[in-house]
């Protein structure tokens, strides 16, 4: 069940017919936990535009499908061209300003300090003009739901938000000392190379570990790393274990913040933390 449940948070938080799809011009492919960039190899990421999609779906199976109701995405690197798997498709709602949007991963073979990056979209038989990605080694991004960082405390799978904050689920802050259960993407390369769309639990069950570790940071002070790996699960998820730091603020919305190869995620994700 809080498998399940986490796995809904992560598609919900990265939350585009027969027309040309078109990707647009500017924050067109972010970071799919940050809406930021730059976007790693391997990390989750969004696209938004128009016409994207016409309905709303999302991949069942792993490895993740490479098309979803006739939408699929390409991503060209020099002369390879790699088609990436997808996690979601949503037609987006122009009457509200809302954009089309899909949620892919980055294919683990593209290069950062190789040629440039473009994408296009296909959706029922038309493709969108290039779009430039903006491709790093790192692009750390800590996925939430309204700003509320999907963390968990270890000692029994809470959420670590205030008490009360989901009516019907019991969340409740973290303390100093708790080791707390961080869900992240764009962290880079593993020490095991591991196929596109995929998760080690679908494959090998082989850990594998970042091959830098990430510094997290709760209300501005550095947190003890216990762990740093792809989640066993989640294809395009990596996760964190940490310790929280003595001194470190209370309140209801500490920020919480990833930081790696000088990248450093937004200050605008939040945790609990309690004395």
């Amino acid at each position: 069940m809080k498998t399940r449940l986490i796995l809904v948070l992560l598609t919900v938080t990265g939350l585009g017919v027969a027309q040309t799809p078109t990707i647009r011009d500017t924050n067109s492919v972010l970071n799919g936990a940050s809406f930021n960039t730059p976007v790693a190899p391997g990390a989750l990421l969004s696209i938004f535009g128009s016409n994207l999609a016409s309905t709303l779906a999302s991949s069942d199976t792993v490895p993740l499908s490479t098309s979803i109701a006739g939408v699929s995405v390409q991503f060209v690197q020099g002369s390879q061209t790699y088609v990436a798997p997808l996690q979601f498709i949503y037609q987006g709602d122009p009457t509200q300003n809302i954009p089309a949007q899909i949620n892919a991963q980055l294919p683990w073979e593209i290069t950062p300090d190789g040629p440039s990056v473009s994408v296009t979209v296909t959706a029922n038989g038309a493709t969108s003009a290039p779009a430039t990605v903006p491709v790093g080694r790192f692009g750390p991004g800590v996925f939430s739901s309204n700003g509320l960082a999907i963390a968990v405390n270890n000692a029994d799978g809470a959420l670590a938000w205030a008490a009360g904050s989901v009516p019907g689920l019991t969340t409740h802050g973290a303390k100093a000392g708790d080791v707390v259960i961080l869900y992240v993407t764009g962290l880079g390369p593993v020490d095991t190379p591991i196929a596109d769309g995929t998760a080690p639990v679908y494959l090998d069950n082989l850990l594998r570990n970042t091959n830098d570790s990430p510094g997290v940071f709760v209300g501005g002070k550095q947190a003890q790393l216990v762990y740093s790996v792809l989640s066993p699960q989640f294809p395009g998820v990596y996760q964190l274990a940490f310790i929280v730091p003595s001194g470190a603020p209370v309140g209801d919305k500490v920020s919480l913040q990833i930081a790696i190869g000088g990248v450093v995620s937004p200050n605008n994700t939040t945790m609990s933390v309690v004395q």
